[in-house]
């Protein structure tokens, strides 16, 4: 029996779309610029993505019951002949099923014959500088502006850079004047699918979006947003509502991962309960 399975719920033909993957992770980049992808670009959803290790919970919005990990398909370009896949979750693997969630995803975009993969991810570097963050970083970073006296600088720009698995990956991030990470490490989900890209041979980015790791970064995954719109949708994409917005989009994410905390939590103290009388 297979850790994770693919259900579809509607028919497709994805043969050759742009996939991005957006799980959370360090300020829950990826899942924050997943679901604005595609409340943008109006994608339908095809499939879902189901494991028993996955967070026992519906995503309810405006009624409407969702699983804890969603895949939408749709068309972009001119005359929409290209096509997207976004995986979206609110939830952030643990690092027992990364292999295995990884493996999935790729025997699944494989069998779909797609063309590539592209993981928006958070780095935690504009918080919390310490001599551990600032060994990751690569030599041409910009520092951050300090907070001057009385009142809070400008927020710093973020700064964004990609690696690929294959040399044609790479070479895409160079047309597009995007940096290439160069020296450091990428962790999660998006390290492992980059590793298992390049045992296969298949395209896959990351997108490092420097991100607060202490909360959800909405400036961040605009951020990635605007990258993913430079490497595949060409439309100059409008990340202004994800920023006016970011409030609400934090709260509404940690509402949920407090909410599926606690829920948790009551059901191994229900467990204990049973077990010991």
């Amino acid at each position: 029996m297979n850790d994770f399975d693919v259900i579809e719920i509607k028919p497709n033909n994805i043969r050759g779309a742009y996939v991005i993957e957006g799980f959370s992770s360090i300020g829950l980049v990826g899942s924050i610029a997943a679901n604005y992808i595609v409340t943008l670009l109006d994608l339908q959803q095809i499939a879902i993505l189901d494991s028993p290790y996955l967070p026992s919970v519906s995503i309810v919005r405006e009624g409407v019951p969702h699983s804890p990990v969603r895949i939408y398909a749709g068309q972009i370009g001119e005359n929409k002949k290209d096509k997207i896949v976004v995986i979206v979750s609110e939830f952030e693997p643990p690092p027992e099923i990364l292999k295995s969630l990884a493996m999935t995803l790729m025997d699944w975009v494989e069998d779909k014959r797609c063309r590539m993969i592209i993981s928006p991810e958070g780095i935690a570097n504009r918080s919390n500088d310490g001599p551990e963050e600032e060994a990751s970083k690569p030599v041409e970073e910009t520092p951050a502006k300090e907070e001057v006296e009385g009142d809070k600088a400008e927020e710093p720009e973020v700064t964004v850079y990609g690696v690929g698995s294959t040399a044609r990956a790479r070479e895409l991030l160079k047309t597009n004047n995007i940096p290439i990470f160069e020296n450091g490490v990428v962790v999660g989900l998006a390290g492992v699918l980059l590793n298992e890209g390049v045992n296969r041979d298949f395209d896959v980015i990351s997108i490092l979006s420097e991100a607060h790791a202490e909360y959800p970064d909405a400036r961040a995954a605009a951020t990635a947003v605007e990258v993913i719109d430079r490497l595949l949708l060409h439309t100059n994409i409008d990340t202004k509502p994800l920023l006016e917005e970011a409030a609400l989009i934090e709260q509404a994410l940690k509402d949920i991962a407090k909410k599926t905390n606690d829920s948790e939590e009551m059901a191994k103290r229900r467990a204990r309960e049973i077990m010991f009388g």
